[in-house]
Order: C-alpha cells, then structure tokens, then sequence
C-alpha cells in the first residue's frame, strides 16, 4: 500500500502544531512537527473518527432576547454536523432558558447533549 502525506494542524492546544504526516491507511507511519504526544492522539483520532463541538443558537419565545446559544455537551461525529443542526434549527424554546437545560438530549442519538450556555430570563421577569 502506497504512503500518503498529509498536513494537519493540531487543535487540541492553543499552540496549533504545523503536523507533517504520513499515512498509511488509517495507520501513522511517521510524524513531524508535534510538540507532545496529543499531536498523534489528535491525528489518530482524525483519521478514525473526526469529531467537533458544535456551537450555534435556538430560538426563544417570549425571552428578553430572541435567540439563546446551545452548544453540545462532547464533541459529535464530524459528517453529521449539518443533520443536528438541521435539527436544532426546527426548535423554539419557551422562556426562561437557563444555563444548562438540556435543548436535546441525545441528539441524533449520538450520546450527546445539546445544553443551553446562557441564561435567557422571560420578557416579564426582567422588568
């Protein structure tokens, strides 16, 4: 099987190493550029199984703001980013929203949870 080479940058730190690799298969035969180990965790494990958090917003009916921002509770499986937020676009959350509340739980049946990251009180609680 043929060597291939590809180029990463590793998001695990906020030092975000420039990793030269070479692959074979979905094996690392060689890695240049990382300055720890989590270099090749994060390699191996975008090889594997790509994975990211997810950030977006929901609507909200009858809160002192109209959107409240969620975000998921573990990273999700890369391909199937743009299903949950298909998902999450079709909810319209009822005020207040605390930080939290669980807006999905499971979703997509992935094992992880949509939570809301602000406190969005309802338009009478605030005057």
């Amino acid at each position: 099987m043929a060597h291939e080479h590809r180029k990463f940058i590793c998001i695990t730190c906020p030092r975000g190493c420039a990793l030269d690799v070479t692959i074979e298969g979905e094996t690392v035969v060689k890695m240049e550029g990382n300055s720890c180990k989590r270099g090749i965790d994060y390699v191996t494990g975008e090889l594997k199984d790509p994975r990211r958090m997810v950030t977006t917003t929901v609507r909200v009916k009858g809160g002192v703001h109209p959107l409240a921002p969620v975000y998921t509770e573990s990273p999700i499986p890369k391909p199937r980013i743009f299903d949950l937020l298909a998902e999450i676009r079709k909810i319209e959350l009822k005020a207040p929203v605390k930080f939290g509340d669980v807006v999905i739980e499971n979703a997509l049946g992935t094992g992880v949870n949509i939570l809301a990251s602000r406190n969005i009180p309802a338009k009478s609680e605030a005057s």
